[in-house]
């Protein structure tokens, strides 16, 4: 009874925070629909997904970190690093199927090894991601100070290969994270460590004393985020076709905003894959709308730190209305 209580209470939390998000990102859109010429189109549409592809991965990776009430800043440095190396060892000779897979392991090794340190050793996974982050940002500066360009034919072709739609152009990364999206969305809802996942942010206790895996499910979680933002340093790479060791410095900050607006708690237990994508969608809207207007780009900042604000009021609100709905069938038994 009290599983499907969380359940049915997190279910609500979801809908209305994904509302919100979605009336949010129309009510934008139209805004600048009205205010500038061909905004409203396809291809700005498209563009948002060209440009926001490897920040929609990135963030869904954060996400499931959230979900259990973790964080992770250490991915705008991992992503840093995979598109450095990346660019290193391809300059070397390499091939981009050698180095594909083994910058994604790296990451994969990396988050379970701060998974691991988070979960045995009962770290603060603030101050463990953040080590990470100043490791991986090291490392990119060992490897190489300076801007490596990419020339590799694999990397060009998927930098350059792009579907029209109607004269609206998608490039072909944009389906990776397209693919991101759908499989996230199936672990979260279809399968045991999904539900393990919300259950541990809803109460790790709990979830401990009901027989979950804790422990490898928080271990995991860190290792599919770091794996996410090693994926999207390979579509950085295709986006930028370089590696530089200060690229998408603060980028986490955009990835945990992503999740926020989009309906995740930072509390954990709640949050949505869709939600976070169009978090994202938020705010590449308002990265537009600054640029049609001619204004400086930290303005897209500055909006966007006014609408964390405003979310994780809105969800502090929403989660107080829902425990008080679950108070009120207790205080009726009590008083019978």
């Amino acid at each position: 009874m009290k599983e499907q209580t969380k359940t049915r209470k997190r279910f609500r939390i979801n809908n209305i925070s994904l509302l919100i998000t979605s009336l949010l990102f129309v009510v934008l859109f139209s805004a600048g629909s009205l205010a500038y010429k061909k905004f409203f189109s396809l291809n700005t549409f498209l563009n948002l997904l060209n440009d926001g592809s490897y920040l929609i991965i990135a963030s869904i990776g954060i996400t499931f970190v959230l979900l259990t009430g973790g964080i992770d800043i250490s991915i705008s440095s991992t992503i840093a690093f995979t598109c450095v190396l990346s660019a290193s060892l391809l300059r070397a000779g390499a091939p981009a199927f050698v180095v594909i897979p083994l910058v994604l392991l790296i990451g994969i090794l990396f988050g379970a090894f701060m998974g691991f340190l988070i979960q045995t050793y009962q770290l603060q996974p603030f101050i463990v991601t953040l080590a990470g982050q100043f490791f991986m940002r090291g490392m990119c500066a060992v490897i190489s100070t300076d801007s490596i360009p990419i020339s590799d034919d694999f990397y060009t072709k998927m930098a350059l290969t792009k579907l029209s739609f109607g004269g609206a152009k998608i490039y072909l990364y944009v389906f990776i994270a397209v693919a991101v999206i759908l499989v996230s969305m199936y672990t979260l809802k279809y399968t045991r460590f999904g539900r393990t996942v919300y259950a541990v942010g809803g109460n790790e206790v709990s979830a401990s004393l009901m027989g979950l895996p804790v422990a490898r499910t928080k271990i995991l979680v860190y290792t599919i985020s770091s794996f996410c933002a090693a994926l999207a340093g390979v579509v950085f790479s295709f986006y930028t076709l370089a590696g530089y060791s200060l690229q998408n410095v603060g980028l986490e900050m955009d990835a945990i905003s992503s999740a926020v607006i989009g309906g995740t708690l930072l509390t954990g237990g709640v949050g949505t894959v869709v939600g976070t994508t169009v978090g994202v969608m938020i705010q590449s809207v308002i990265g537009t709308i600054v640029t049609y207007q001619n204004l400086n780009t930290w303005w897209t900042k500055v909006f966007s730190a006014a609408l964390l604000c405003l979310f994780i009021v809105i969800q502090r609100v929403l989660a107080g209305r829902s425990e008080n709905i679950k108070k009120i069938p207790n205080q009726v038994k009590k008083a019978a």
